[in-house]
């Protein structure tokens, strides 16, 4: 077997092992927000400690070494970690499971947005074409959607947002300070923690009445925290290792194909009701991702050709 098919036989288990556990986690945190009524911030602390101790057993079985970093070029890192876990949570209470997957949606022309602006990164003509649908298809949803609320938009307009950020340093951290994905949330993961664990006590009542010591919770629904715990711990370590090993971009056109299993399990298991009217917004959006998808691989091929005959 080639160096290069072991590389792709590898990435495909990393995309497959991030595919399972992204819609496990959506359907299990829904459960625990709609019929537990665990408070999220709470949750989400739960599952950033988790990831460190996890990162720990990691590396006592040397799975990773660990490396020196400098704290303050972490810190950003684990300040949008926290802003993307934290609202797309909140995003995930406040919403269907369905308008929440397709907010994520957005994410993707948000990122081009911002690595075209800021980072001076260039897309062709046709692949921002393809944003029209995609955007067209997250607005007719959310119109039609019976469930639709103005806080929930909020929470994942700005979970949105906050997520490219964080996707986007995830990326170029791994370059900058030349660690793997291990390395880097080993940092990241118990900062964030901290961060959370200051703010509780002041917002968590915000969103969740009577927080965490509000009511006793029962031993399946602890179970069923730390199962969410263990499964963000892996959905972490695969996001950082997907990223690093492919692109931003890339990890959000794979994971919009999540949504579709995503949406026909919100409908089935959690009952949310749905229009034909989303049904066509769904459609319009398949439609812009398979698109952006055909001619981004188009748009690499051709970058690689012209790197190819490019004379030494």
């Amino acid at each position: 077997m080639t160096e290069s098919v072991k590389s792709n036989a590898t990435i495909g288990l990393g995309l497959a092992l991030n595919l399972l556990c992204s819609i496990c986690i959506v359907f299990l945190n829904k459960w625990v927000y709609s019929r537990v009524h665990f408070p999220n911030l709470t949750l989400t602390c739960i599952h950033f400690s988790t990831t460190f101790l996890g990162l720990v057993v990691c590396q006592r079985l040397k799975v990773f070494n660990v490396k020196s970093l400098p704290i303050l070029q972490v810190l950003p890192l684990s300040v949008t970690f926290c802003g993307f876990v934290v609202f797309t949570n909140l995003s995930l209470q406040r919403n269907t499971v369905g308008t929440y997957q397709l907010f994520k949606v957005l994410t993707t022309p948000v990122i081009i947005a911002i690595q075209s602006n800021i980072y001076q990164v260039k897309f062709s003509t046709r692949i921002k074409l393809t944003l029209i649908p995609i955007l067209l298809g997250v607005f007719l949803n959310s119109y039609y959607d019976i469930k639709f609320n103005v806080t929930g938009t909020a929470f994942a307009l700005i979970g949105v947002i906050v997520t490219s950020f964080y996707q986007i340093l995830v990326g170029s951290k791994q370059q900058d300070l030349n660690a793997n994905s291990m390395q880097l949330l080993y940092y990241q993961s118990p900062i964030s923690s901290a961060m959370l664990l200051v703010i509780i006590p002041f917002f968590e009542p915000v969103f969740s009445p009577g927080g965490i010591f509000g009511e006793s919770w029962s031993p399946s629904a602890l179970i069923l925290v730390g199962m969410t715990a263990i499964i963000a711990f892996l959905i972490n370590l695969t996001i950082f290792w997907i990223i690093g090993n492919t692109s931003p971009v890339t990890y959000n056109m794979f994971g919009h194909f999540k949504f579709c299993i995503t949406l026909l399990g919100g409908y089935l298991i959690f009952q949310d009701p749905v229009q034909f009217n989303q049904l066509i917004g769904v459609f319009i959006t398949l439609i812009g991702i398979l698109s952006y998808t055909h001619f981004k691989i188009q748009d690499n091929e051709l970058s690689k050709k012209k790197q190819t005959k490019q004379p030494c």
